[in-house]
């Protein structure tokens, strides 16, 4: 008989699905499952920077400063990272499902808050739930593509988790940007979309085919996310690339508009999506161009093409240049896009599974520490010195942070990267 046979088996929650049976009696789930597992990564990323056209329109019609703005923003990167300190270990104990559906909810919170929003306040509220839900599905979401694909899959699930992750990043100011351009009701319609989005992800996860962990992490439930012992290299050398490919990110996604808008003379919001969403593009099409070179390849050459974003960065604003900016911005997600590949590839073919969720969410603290820290104090020493002036010292600083990235990668034993 062969070993591997299609059957129908009864699998999660009671329900019958076609799938393959290897020997040992473990059930492997078809690919288009795998795809699929990775639907709701795209959905709550797609509310996550959907908001980021708006708030020329919101900034007009409350009336509120761009000190004010930063607050706003700010609680979005509270709610992420106090998420990532209770998500990934929660979903490593008692489940993907049981933190994915609440996140969806808030998510869909969220969208409701932002249609109706009239205050500062509710805007608060709105980037808070964004927050939470995102960090639940960089956690929860990406382990439980991981758990769906199943020992034989790691890289290709790693794949699809990073790159649903980066196409909804950026699907959603091209979505905002288009539709408040186009359709009536600016501040709304987008969210109406987003919410409908949102709910064919909850669909997907309650009939994703996980199952509840059967041996469980111990420790505190809520804590600083880390990796288990002998893996602390493995986080280290993801987070050196992946946390300035993601700072370039959310440079690109907060200041550009203002660069845009000092260079091309152009307010658009149409304009604004697209460069943000051509940038994520780039982040996703890379992973697919690299997927099958070294790991230790991918996270050098990432560290690379941050580095040459922020060199083209100087060049835009120091010569006007927008066809240089949007250089620099596709380099920007190359290097997002590779760094975050090779990041959570390393953990998924070292960390097992049981706390899996957790060292997702130890990747994502250390990457959006500084993406939140650094562009926000770009944007106030803008305000200070100007915006070429401030956007040249950021360039010079995150640099030099890329480059010190890719010699610790390079100076690491390919053992580390790539073990036999």
């Amino acid at each position: 008989m062969s070993e591997t046979r299609t059957a129908s088996v009864q699998a999660v929650d009671g329900r019958h699905r076609t799938a393959t049976m290897q020997a040992g009696g473990r059930v492997i789930a078809p690919l288009w499952w795998v795809w699929l597992a990775a639907w709701p990564v795209t959905a709550v990323f797609v509310l996550s920077n959907a908001a980021t056209p708006l708030y020329v329109l919101w900034q007009r019609d409350i009336g509120f400063s761009k000190g004010t703005l930063t607050v706003v923003f700010a609680f979005y990167i509270v709610g992420l990272i106090g998420s990532l300190l209770v998500s990934g270990v929660v979903s490593d104990r008692v489940g993907r499902k049981p933190v994915l559906l609440p996140a969806l909810g808030l998510a869909l919170a969220a969208c409701l808050i932002f249609a109706t929003a009239t205050s500062v306040a509710a805007l608060i509220v709105a980037r808070l739930f964004s927050g939470i839900a995102v960090g639940a599905v960089v956690s929860a979401g990406m382990a439980a593509v991981t758990d769906v694909a199943g020992p034989e899959r790691k890289r290709i699930a790693a794949l699809l988790a990073s790159c649903a992750m980066v196409f909804g990043a950026g699907l959603g100011p091209l979505l905002a940007g288009g539709l408040s351009e186009t359709a009536p009701a600016p501040t709304v319609t987008v969210f109406a979309v987003e919410a409908v989005l949102l709910a064919t992800a909850v669909l997907a996860v309650l009939r994703m085919p996980v199952r509840r962990p059967e041996a469980r992490a111990k420790g505190a439930w809520v804590r600083v996310p880390g990796v288990p012992r002998g893996n602390g290299r493995q986080l280290a050398l993801g987070i050196a690339v992946f946390a300035p490919g993601i700072t370039a990110t959310s440079f690109v996604l907060s200041l550009g508009p203002s660069l845009l808008s000092g260079l091309l003379g152009t307010t658009s919001r149409i304009v604004a999506g697209a460069m943000a969403f051509v940038m994520f593009l780039a982040a996703a099409g890379v992973q697919f161009a690299v997927r099958r070179l070294s790991r230790r390849t991918i996270l050098t050459a990432g560290a690379a093409s941050t580095t040459l974003s922020m060199i083209t960065l100087i060049v835009a604003v120091h010569t006007s240049s927008v066809a240089v900016l949007i250089i620099s911005a596709l380099l920007a997600g190359g290097g997002q896009g590779m760094g975050q590949l090779g990041g959570l590839s390393l953990l998924n073919s070292s960390v097992e599974p049981q706390r899996l969720a957790e060292a997702n969410a130890a990747l994502n603290v250390g990457g959006y520490i500084p993406a939140g820290i650094l562009p926000v104090a770009a944007g106030y020493l803008s305000d200070t010195v100007g915006l070429t002036n401030g956007a040249t010292v950021f360039g010079v600083v995150l640099m030099g942070l890329a480059v010190i990235g890719g010699l610790v990668v390079r100076a690491t034993r390919r053992q580390a990267t790539d073990p036999a």
